[in-house]
């Protein structure tokens, strides 16, 4: 899609996507997740993104460390993720998904947060945790998608939510 093409054509773009719902595309690994995102690190918070299936849902992981630089002050002594960033994680493997979707359309774009709702944490994410990360489609409409997350570890609920995020050209430099 080029820089002068219309809000209108990524729409139509989304349409075409749409017929490719439910083809599963496999993963991302981290090289594939940074050709995506333009998150790096410290911010870069998904290692990789599993069980892509095209306009339905993916399954990012995060491997959680103790050199996460979060973790010098939240809290000494007893180290937990800030929800925020679990949040953050989750739209991380979302925006995945939404451009993955997308495909070619896709290419270039950006995925802006625009709402949470009904976060709630239930355990804490410690250092040596692996962060399963599960996203999921409850509307898409164009440019403006509305997801479902789930974070657990072993299992176990860590944190849900959900959100609302838009696809969108880059700011225009300068």
């Amino acid at each position: 899609m080029s820089d002068t093409a219309s809000p209108d054509a990524a729409v139509t773009l989304v349409a075409a996507a749409d017929i490719l719902a439910g083809a599963s595309v496999g993963s991302a690994d981290i090289a594939a997740v940074m050709a995506l995102l333009p998150h790096r690190f410290p911010m870069l918070l998904v290692d990789r993104v599993e069980d892509i299936v095209l306009g339905r849902s993916a399954r990012g992981i995060k491997a959680v460390s103790i050199n996460e630089p979060f973790f010098a002050g939240h809290f000494p002594g007893r180290p937990i993720m800030p929800g925020v960033l679990i949040i953050e994680a989750l739209a991380q493997t979302a925006g995945v998904l939404a451009l993955k979707t997308l495909g070619e359309a896709g290419k270039g774009k950006l995925v802006y947060f625009m709402a949470i709702d009904g976060a709630k944490f239930r355990i804490p994410v410690e250092p040596g945790c692996l962060l399963d990360l599960k996203v999921e489609f409850s509307q898409n409409r164009g440019r403006i998608s509305k997801f479902n997350g789930r974070a657990e570890i072993n299992g176990k609920l860590a944190a849900e939510c959900s959100f609302t995020a838009m696809i969108a050209d880059p700011p225009a430099a300068g």
